[in-house]
């Protein structure tokens, strides 16, 4: 599996020993200083996961982001950020991103972070089984990371798939919390299950075009995912 990194960071210092650190741990580093080279790394390299800063000469990690995501649907974007506020967050979740580490942060647990999205993507990639499935009045292409309903398209992030992969899997049965995040996040840190509540409320919001199908709350314990008996069967298409 390639372990090339893009790495975004305008400040000089940071930058030199965040990618030294990188490189002594066997990656290989592709460091960038501003959102255009940015883009144009991503597009001539074969990328594992791309570190983007938020704040970006010529344009920003945001940007960045969007413009990536749009390109691969698939590939680990995780945010390094001084700005810690909740809509920033929001809005790189929304965007595609898949995490966040606020600054200042210590070399292990950005190791740490890179090493669950690489464990995460080749376990993705061994998984092939029953790749469509049906859920009530949509169509999941988990491969694709694809929901359809009639004519309409929705492109969920590598995570968002993951979670509704799960969920379809034990449907109308609870699954708990700490059970989620090792399957998703491969950690039960508490700092993980904060994400999992912004998950969770996007994949309602996807799926409350279909009144039949929840994602419900157990108090003190996990998620259930209700649907009508037949809504949630697997097959390959």
């Amino acid at each position: 599996m390639s372990r090339t990194i893009l790495y975004v960071e305008d400040d000089e210092t940071l930058g030199y020993i965040t990618r030294d650190n990188l490189e002594m741990h066997g990656f290989t580093v592709i460091h960038c200083s501003n959102g255009v080279d940015a883009l144009e790394s991503f597009r001539t390299h074969e990328i594992s996961i791309c570190l983007l800063d938020i704040m970006l000469p010529l344009m920003d990690g945001f940007e960045v982001a969007r413009q990536i995501r749009s390109m691969d649907i698939h590939v680990p974007i995780l945010f390094l950020t001084a700005r810690s506020l909740k809509e920033d967050k929001i809005e790189g979740l929304r965007l595609g991103a898949d995490d966040y580490i606020v600054k200042p942060f210590s070399i292990e647990e950005l190791l740490l972070k890179i090493g669950i999205f690489l464990k995460r993507s080749k376990v993705n990639a061994a998984d092939n089984a029953n790749p469509v499935c049906k859920l009530g009045q949509f169509l999941f292409d988990r491969n694709n990371q694809m929901l359809t309903t009639g004519s309409e398209e929705i492109r969920l992030t590598q995570r968002e798939a993951e979670l509704l992969a799960l969920f379809i899997q034990h449907a109308n049965h609870v699954v708990k919390k700490e059970d989620i995040l090792m399957h998703v996040w491969f950690d039960q840190n508490s700092v993980y299950g904060r994400s999992l509540d912004v998950f969770i409320s996007r994949l309602r919001k996807i799926l409350e075009a279909d009144p039949a199908i929840k994602i419900e709350n157990i108090h003190g314990v996990g998620y259930r995912l209700r649907s009508r008996a037949d809504a949630a069967s697997t097959g390959k298409s």
